[in-house]
């Protein structure tokens, strides 16, 4: 699959493109093993800081919210002082948040460094993409960001195992103490890695040109439609992120080690549709294989709800839509996101700050929903998917159309 980089321009400094595509990987890896090694714990830890549902689920949607924002500041700062420095800061800082939930009281000092946590965490993937963009063209970043999507894979199909397995054996405190040192092992590369926005191409950086370039960029109707676009079938995996500590494990009675192998086979899906997109763009293109992601997410949402409505074939029948559904975001989320940096070379940190802001901001949401209607049946976190799959499939088709140039 790697030799799809092959013949193309090579990362400075870097002894191949395969280990370039790890090192980013690994950057984006933090935030799913951030959000996913702490889920199967959710339930013990607000038995353990005396918590209800709602109290508990402020660290998630805490964290998806400083998530959001923090990638705003870190995409110009990228853009100024290039990319390097930023991240290893921002992997310093989520090392400072990680450990600091281990001395929290409460689900509020809980919340509190989580939200640290997630500042630092901002940094890796904005940056991360940004990076893929100083060195690739449109498609060639597609095929890149979905290899990196495979690499980032291991984290969200490994993390929720290895979290269960920890708090088998070990307090949940634990499991921060564990993402500390996965964030900073996930740095190391960058001691000595090379930088990949030269001096010469770094913007001002001062506040009139970073409110220009966020001015320029929601004025530009397809920036919007690709961002939008991939936007929806995010907040549909963070209302299932939301809903299914409490549905599996509160509604079906799995155990938390069930609830990591049920989470990984999500994983392996979507590391399967992100093998099939490298071979759809490189056949079809990438604004083919959007739109063929793009419906098969409202297709198998309407699939889903059915399901969780009903209640046909219990747990076995929500797990396998669930895979279904959250399968379609390999054919979306690299597309979406070459397609929304496509256009603004100049300023790729911000145009990747405004789509990560983007996707994390419908996820807050789509959380926030399904917490507030939680009724102890799927059907808000099915509904919530489902909604947020059709925003994505709409905005993308008014914005961008089928021709690329809006409808």
């Amino acid at each position: 699959m790697f030799e799809t980089l092959k013949g193309g321009p090579r990362p400075a400094g870097w002894r191949s493109d395969i280990g370039f595509v790890f090192m980013l990987g690994a950057l984006m890896a933090i935030t799913p093993s951030a959000v996913d090694m702490y889920l199967p714990a959710l339930p013990t830890i607000a038995r353990a800081l005396d918590a209800t549902q709602d109290q508990i689920q402020l660290s998630l949607s805490g964290f998806f919210l400083a998530f959001a924002f923090g990638q705003l500041a870190w995409g110009p700062i990228g853009d100024r002082f290039g990319r390097r420095g930023p991240t290893l800061l921002g992997i310093l800082l989520f090392a400072a948040g990680s450990f600091g939930c281990v001395l929290a009281t409460d689900a509020y000092e809980l919340a509190g460094w989580r939200v640290v946590q997630a500042l630092g965490a901002s940094a890796g993937p904005v940056l991360a993409r940004a990076m893929v963009r100083d060195v690739f063209d449109r498609d060639r970043s597609a095929t890149v960001m979905s290899m990196m999507m495979l690499v980032m894979g291991a984290a969200p199909m490994l993390a929720p195992i290895l979290g269960s397995q920890i708090l088998a054996f070990l307090d949940w405190r634990a499991i921060f103490v564990a993402l500390g040192f996965l964030g900073l092992a996930a740095g190391m590369p960058l001691l000595r890695g090379p930088e990949t926005l030269p001096v010469g191409r770094r913007s001002p950086g001062d506040l009139v040109s970073v409110a220009g370039a966020y001015l320029r960029l929601l004025r530009d109707r397809r920036y919007l439609g690709y961002v939008l676009g991939g936007s929806g079938v995010f907040g549909a995996m963070f209302a299932y992120i939301s809903g299914t500590p409490f549905v599996y494990i509160e509604l079906f009675g799995v155990s938390p080690e069930t609830y990591g192998l049920l989470f990984a086979l999500n994983v392996v899906g979507m590391m399967g549709s992100n093998y099939l997109n490298v071979r759809l763009v490189r056949s079809l293109g990438s604004d083919a294989a959007l739109r063929i992601g793009l419906a098969a997410s409202v297709g198998l949402g309407f699939v889903l709800l059915a399901i969780g409505a009903s209640g046909a074939f219990g747990l076995a029948g929500i797990a396998i839509a669930i895979v279904a559904m959250l399968s379609s975001m390999g054919l979306i989320g690299s597309n979406a996101m070459a397609g929304a940096l496509a256009d603004h070379p100049q300023i790729a940190g911000a145009a990747s700050a405004l789509a990560g802001f983007t996707q994390f901001a419908m996820g807050a949401i789509a959380g926030l929903v399904v917490a507030v209607f939680a009724d102890g049946t799927p059907v808000p976190m099915c509904a919530t998917m489902l909604a947020m799959a059709a925003l994505g499939f709409g905005a993308h088709a008014w914005l961008v159309g089928r021709n690329g140039k809006g409808s």
